[in-house]
Protein backbone atom coordinates (compact mmCIF):
# COMPACT_ATOMS: atom_id res chain seq x y z
CA UNK A 1 0.00 0.00 0.00
CA UNK A 2 3.06 2.26 0.35
CA UNK A 3 3.09 2.84 -3.42
CA UNK A 4 -0.51 4.05 -3.46
CA UNK A 5 -1.38 7.74 -3.56
CA UNK A 6 -3.31 8.56 -0.40
CA UNK A 7 -6.40 10.65 -1.06
CA UNK A 8 -8.47 12.22 1.73
CA UNK A 9 -12.12 12.92 0.83
CA UNK A 10 -13.87 15.33 3.21
CA UNK A 11 -17.67 15.29 2.93
CA UNK A 12 -20.57 14.90 5.34
CA UNK A 13 -22.38 12.78 2.76
CA UNK A 14 -21.00 9.20 2.93
CA UNK A 15 -22.23 8.54 -0.61
CA UNK A 16 -19.62 10.99 -1.97
CA UNK A 17 -16.83 9.20 -0.14
CA UNK A 18 -17.99 5.86 -1.51
CA UNK A 19 -18.09 7.29 -5.04
CA UNK A 20 -14.44 8.39 -4.79
CA UNK A 21 -13.45 5.03 -3.33
CA UNK A 22 -15.23 3.14 -6.10
CA UNK A 23 -13.61 5.21 -8.86
CA UNK A 24 -10.06 5.55 -7.50
CA UNK A 25 -9.47 2.28 -5.63
CA UNK A 26 -7.62 -0.19 -7.80
CA UNK A 27 -6.15 2.64 -9.91
CA UNK A 28 -3.18 3.52 -7.72
CA UNK A 29 -5.06 5.37 -4.98
CA UNK A 30 -6.00 4.65 -1.39
CA UNK A 31 -9.12 6.62 -0.44
CA UNK A 32 -9.70 7.69 3.18
CA UNK A 33 -12.80 9.66 4.18
CA UNK A 34 -13.59 12.29 6.83
CA UNK A 35 -17.12 13.40 7.75
CA UNK A 36 -16.19 17.00 8.61
CA UNK A 37 -13.37 19.50 8.75
CA UNK A 38 -12.27 18.69 12.28
CA UNK A 39 -11.89 15.00 11.51
CA UNK A 40 -10.05 15.85 8.30
CA UNK A 41 -7.51 18.03 10.12
CA UNK A 42 -6.93 15.31 12.73
CA UNK A 43 -6.22 12.75 10.02
CA UNK A 44 -3.96 15.15 8.12
CA UNK A 45 -1.98 15.73 11.30
CA UNK A 46 -1.58 12.03 11.96
CA UNK A 47 -0.66 10.74 8.47
CA UNK A 48 0.83 11.89 5.23
CA UNK A 49 -1.54 12.40 2.27
CA UNK A 50 -0.94 13.15 -1.39
CA UNK A 51 -4.24 14.85 -2.25
CA UNK A 52 -7.32 16.27 -0.51
CA UNK A 53 -10.85 16.62 -1.89
CA UNK A 54 -13.17 18.64 0.32
CA UNK A 55 -16.83 19.52 -0.05
CA UNK A 56 -17.49 23.25 0.27
CA UNK A 57 -20.70 23.11 2.33
CA UNK A 58 -20.51 21.03 5.53
CA UNK A 59 -21.74 21.42 9.12
CA UNK A 60 -19.25 23.34 11.25
CA UNK A 61 -16.09 24.07 9.29
CA UNK A 62 -16.64 24.79 5.59
CA UNK A 63 -14.54 23.34 2.81
CA UNK A 64 -12.98 26.77 2.23
CA UNK A 65 -11.82 26.86 5.87
CA UNK A 66 -10.45 23.33 5.53
CA UNK A 67 -8.51 24.36 2.41
CA UNK A 68 -7.13 27.48 4.08
CA UNK A 69 -5.95 25.59 7.15
CA UNK A 70 -4.45 22.75 5.10
CA UNK A 71 -2.53 25.16 2.82
CA UNK A 72 -1.34 27.14 5.84
CA UNK A 73 0.15 24.06 7.54
CA UNK A 74 1.07 21.94 4.48
CA UNK A 75 1.43 24.32 1.49
CA UNK A 76 2.80 21.52 -0.72
CA UNK A 77 -0.37 19.40 -0.38
CA UNK A 78 -2.84 19.89 -3.28
CA UNK A 79 -6.46 20.56 -2.27
CA UNK A 80 -9.44 20.32 -4.64
CA UNK A 81 -12.77 21.94 -3.74
CA UNK A 82 -15.85 19.82 -4.47
CA UNK A 83 -18.90 22.01 -4.79
CA UNK A 84 -22.41 22.38 -6.08
CA UNK A 85 -22.42 26.00 -4.96
CA UNK A 86 -20.32 27.92 -7.42
CA UNK A 87 -20.40 31.41 -5.93
CA UNK A 88 -17.77 33.88 -7.06
CA UNK A 89 -16.82 34.82 -3.50
CA UNK A 90 -16.18 31.20 -2.51
CA UNK A 91 -14.08 30.53 -5.58
CA UNK A 92 -12.07 33.73 -5.09
CA UNK A 93 -11.37 32.84 -1.47
CA UNK A 94 -10.41 29.26 -2.35
CA UNK A 95 -8.15 30.47 -5.16
CA UNK A 96 -6.47 32.91 -2.78
CA UNK A 97 -5.84 30.00 -0.41
CA UNK A 98 -3.99 28.18 -3.21
CA UNK A 99 -6.32 25.30 -4.07
CA UNK A 100 -5.41 23.06 -6.99
CA UNK A 101 -8.83 23.32 -8.61
CA UNK A 102 -12.61 22.87 -8.39
CA UNK A 103 -14.69 19.75 -8.98
CA UNK A 104 -18.34 20.57 -9.59
CA UNK A 105 -21.27 18.33 -8.77
CA UNK A 106 -22.85 16.20 -10.16
CA UNK A 107 -19.71 14.07 -10.28
CA UNK A 108 -18.80 11.47 -12.87
CA UNK A 109 -16.08 8.78 -12.67
CA UNK A 110 -14.16 10.54 -15.47
CA UNK A 111 -14.27 13.86 -13.59
CA UNK A 112 -13.07 12.31 -10.34
CA UNK A 113 -10.16 10.39 -11.89
CA UNK A 114 -9.20 13.17 -14.30
CA UNK A 115 -9.13 15.81 -11.55
CA UNK A 116 -7.04 13.59 -9.27
CA UNK A 117 -4.51 12.91 -12.02
CA UNK A 118 -4.24 16.55 -13.14
CA UNK A 119 -3.90 17.87 -9.57
CA UNK A 120 -1.10 15.42 -8.74
CA UNK A 121 0.67 16.04 -12.06
CA UNK A 122 0.54 19.82 -11.60
CA UNK A 123 1.88 19.46 -8.07
CA UNK A 124 4.75 17.24 -9.22
CA UNK A 125 5.64 19.71 -11.99
CA UNK A 126 5.66 22.60 -9.52
CA UNK A 127 8.00 20.69 -7.19
CA UNK A 128 10.34 19.83 -10.09
CA UNK A 129 10.44 23.46 -11.23
CA UNK A 130 11.18 24.65 -7.70
CA UNK A 131 13.98 22.10 -7.33
CA UNK A 132 15.67 22.92 -10.67
CA UNK A 133 17.58 26.05 -9.48
CA UNK A 134 18.88 24.15 -6.45
CA UNK A 135 20.16 21.32 -8.67
CA UNK A 136 21.81 23.80 -11.05
CA UNK A 137 23.45 25.60 -8.12
CA UNK A 138 24.77 22.28 -6.79
CA UNK A 139 26.31 21.45 -10.20
CA UNK A 140 28.00 24.87 -10.39
CA UNK A 141 29.28 24.50 -6.83
CA UNK A 142 30.73 21.05 -7.64
CA UNK A 143 32.47 22.40 -10.76
CA UNK A 144 33.93 25.30 -8.78
CA UNK A 145 35.22 22.93 -6.10
CA UNK A 146 36.92 20.70 -8.69
CA UNK A 147 38.57 23.72 -10.33
CA UNK A 148 39.72 25.11 -6.99
CA UNK A 149 41.21 21.75 -6.01
CA UNK A 150 43.00 21.51 -9.37
CA UNK A 151 44.41 25.01 -9.01
CA UNK A 152 45.44 24.30 -5.40
CA UNK A 153 47.45 21.22 -6.36
CA UNK A 154 48.92 22.74 -9.52
CA UNK A 155 50.07 26.01 -7.88
CA UNK A 156 53.28 24.55 -6.31
CA UNK A 157 54.30 22.96 -9.62
CA UNK A 158 53.68 26.18 -11.53
CA UNK A 159 55.74 28.08 -8.96
CA UNK A 160 58.54 25.51 -9.18
CA UNK A 161 58.53 25.72 -12.98
CA UNK A 162 58.94 29.51 -12.84
CA UNK A 163 61.63 29.24 -10.16
CA UNK A 164 63.69 26.77 -12.22
CA UNK A 165 63.05 28.26 -15.62
CA UNK A 166 63.74 31.95 -14.93
CA UNK A 167 67.44 31.61 -13.92
CA UNK A 168 68.12 29.34 -16.90
CA UNK A 169 66.34 31.69 -19.27
CA UNK A 170 68.22 34.67 -17.79
CA UNK A 171 71.60 32.97 -18.14
CA UNK A 172 70.68 31.90 -21.65
CA UNK A 173 69.91 35.47 -22.66
CA UNK A 174 73.20 36.71 -21.20
CA UNK A 175 75.07 33.93 -22.99
CA UNK A 176 73.31 34.75 -26.25
CA UNK A 177 74.23 38.46 -25.99
CA UNK A 178 77.81 37.68 -25.08
CA UNK A 179 78.00 35.09 -27.82
CA UNK A 180 76.85 37.57 -30.45
CA UNK A 181 79.60 39.97 -29.38
CA UNK A 182 82.28 37.28 -29.38
CA UNK A 183 81.19 35.79 -32.72
CA UNK A 184 81.97 39.10 -34.42
CA UNK A 185 85.65 38.39 -33.69
CA UNK A 186 86.93 35.78 -36.17
CA UNK A 187 89.84 34.81 -33.92
CA UNK A 188 87.75 34.27 -30.84
CA UNK A 189 84.87 32.48 -32.62
CA UNK A 190 86.20 28.87 -32.42
CA UNK A 191 87.16 29.32 -28.76
CA UNK A 192 83.73 30.80 -27.96
CA UNK A 193 81.95 27.86 -29.63
CA UNK A 194 84.10 25.41 -27.69
CA UNK A 195 83.39 27.14 -24.37
CA UNK A 196 79.66 27.68 -25.08
CA UNK A 197 78.93 24.11 -26.20
CA UNK A 198 78.75 22.59 -22.67
CA UNK A 199 76.56 25.45 -21.45
CA UNK A 200 74.20 25.11 -24.41
CA UNK A 201 73.94 21.37 -23.75
CA UNK A 202 73.31 22.02 -20.06
CA UNK A 203 70.61 24.55 -20.93
CA UNK A 204 68.82 22.04 -23.16
CA UNK A 205 69.11 19.30 -20.54
CA UNK A 206 67.77 21.61 -17.83
CA UNK A 207 65.06 23.37 -19.80
CA UNK A 208 63.83 20.30 -21.72
CA UNK A 209 62.24 18.44 -18.79
CA UNK A 210 60.78 21.68 -17.40
CA UNK A 211 59.19 22.53 -20.74
CA UNK A 212 57.90 18.97 -21.08
CA UNK A 213 56.41 18.90 -17.58
CA UNK A 214 54.89 22.34 -18.10
CA UNK A 215 53.28 21.18 -21.34
CA UNK A 216 51.85 18.08 -19.65
CA UNK A 217 50.58 20.16 -16.73
CA UNK A 218 48.97 22.62 -19.16
CA UNK A 219 47.13 19.90 -21.09
CA UNK A 220 46.06 18.12 -17.88
CA UNK A 221 44.89 21.42 -16.38
CA UNK A 222 42.73 22.16 -19.42
CA UNK A 223 41.05 18.76 -19.11
CA UNK A 224 40.47 19.14 -15.37
CA UNK A 225 39.07 22.66 -15.66
CA UNK A 226 36.52 21.45 -18.19
CA UNK A 227 34.94 19.14 -15.57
Amino acid sequence: MSNLKKVLVVDDDPVIGKSFDRVLSGKGYAVITAADGEEALRKLGAEKYDLVFTDIKMPGMSGIEVAERVKASQPWLPVVIVTGYGSGDNEARATAAGVAGFLRKPLSPEMIQGTAESALAANAAAHAEAAAPAVAAAVVTTESKVKNVALFFSAPFIGLAYLLAFPVIGLGMLAWIAGKAVMKNDTARPIACLIAAPFITLAFVTIGPIVGLAALAWFAGRKILKV
